[in-house]
């Protein structure tokens, strides 16, 4: 009997370890040292299609050195290392293990990152993609009107062909392709899967890789959509070009219409808001000042929407989802056009910076733009 114990016991330990085994070979790791973070709170997150969701965290010490895990997805999936707004984007495809070392509060644009050449790759992107928006936000302050928007394209541009050619082309089915298609600059996508050409050629290409390599993943079947969305309004619009938009009908009032689709999903034009003093606002809610400046459109509301006053915002951010979020709770006709920059309608309106707004009298006749106004609130006032 006590033979027959000891090899049921044996074999129980074999079972437990195999089954340990088992569990640790569907586990991901990331770990390393992020230092001068003492006492802070890192967090792991899955940067998902519906949302960000924190799956590990840890408290650090002084030392910084850090273990964090996941559960091992299907498909390639993404996530984040966080401490406040600090972040480092990764990406996993495997059970691999994953090591990064930094410190904070530089972590988001210095650090180094090993066993994971997705990962290292999603590093070179986000490096080129800061110091893109870095130099945009330069042009932007210091080359105002049609010059500065020519050279914001030509940047953008080149950006493009140097991650179509060496990063989306070059591998379409790694997840740092996919990664590329998605990243913003202001809160804007830099790839158009709407109605640029060349983008949605990028998407496809992506697309077509991930059906055969991931076909029921989610990602999938989302990049299959915007690249079948895209081809069909391409096909569409394949002719047209920014400078049709300048031959756009003016309205019997002087307006150049303005018809797109708000926050609740409802068409809006803004002809419809005729009778009303009405500020016409092209904003992107990625800009770093958006902040400030919608809390003073607010108190504008606030002051004179019970006298006839409105506000038509136009949004140009390319990601949609956070659109919605940052005008969920906004009083006013928030509208979104998902050309961004590209817009026609900057074209039409001859808006070189933005943001940038319009004052439209009650018969809507413009008579006054952002430039010009040292004082808005009297100059609404006036018109109320």
């Amino acid at each position: 009997m006590m033979k027959t114990r000891k090899i049921l016991t044996l074999g129980a330990a074999v079972a437990a370890a195999l089954t340990l085994g088992s569990c640790s070979e569907k586990k991901f790791n990331v770990e390393g040292t992020l230092s001068e973070a003492a006492d802070s709170m890192l967090y792991l997150e899955n940067v998902g299609l519906e949302g960000i969701t924190a799956i590990d965290s840890v408290k650090l010490g002084e030392d910084g050195t850090f273990s964090l895990s996941g559960e091992q997805t299907p498909a390639p999936e993404f996530y984040r290392l966080r401490i406040h707004d600090q972040i480092i984007n990764l990406c996993v495809d495997s059970t691999e293990t994953i090591t990064i070392k930094a410190a904070y509060p530089t972590m988001a644009g210095k650090y180094e990152v090993t066993g994971s050449d997705n990962c290292e790759k999603i590093r070179e992107l986000t490096l080129k993609q800061m110091e893109l928006q870095e130099r945009c936000f330069k042009v932007n302050r210091e080359l105002p009107g049609v010059n500065g928007r020519d050279s914001l394209r030509n940047m953008i541009e080149a950006y493009k062909q140097d991650v179509t050619r060496n990063y989306i082309y070059a591998a379409p089915n790694k997840p740092y392709a996919y990664f590329a298609l998605f990243q913003t600059v202001a809160g804007m996508l830099i790839f158009d899967p709407q109605t640029n050409h060349q983008d949605i050629k990028a998407f496809a290409a992506v697309a077509t890789s991930w059906d055969q390599n991931y076909p029921d993943a989610m990602r999938t079947k989302n990049l299959h959509n915007i690249a079948i969305n895209g081809m069909r309004n391409d096909r569409i619009a394949q002719n047209n070009t920014l400078t049709e938009a300048v031959t756009q009908q003016l309205d019997a009032a002087g307006i150049i219409d303005i018809t797109l689709i708000d926050n609740k999903g409802q068409q809006r034009s803004l002809s419809d808001l005729k009778g009303k003093v009405v500020l016409l606002d092209f904003h992107v809610f990625g800009m770093e000042e958006s902040p400030k400046r919608i809390l003073a459109m607010r108190e504008l509301y606030n002051k004179f929407s019970g006298q006839g006053f409105e506000i038509y915002q136009v949004a140009l951010d390319g990601d949609e989802h956070f659109w919605k979020q940052q005008t969920a709770a906004l009083p006013w006709v928030s509208v979104r056009d998902p050309r961004g920059l590209s817009s026609p309608l900057l074209v039409s309106y001859n808006v070189g910076t933005v943001p940038d707004y319009f004052l439209i009298d009650r018969n809507s006749n413009i008579v006054l733009r952002m430039a010009q106004a040292s004082d808005i609130e009297s100059e609404i006032q006036k018109r109320l």
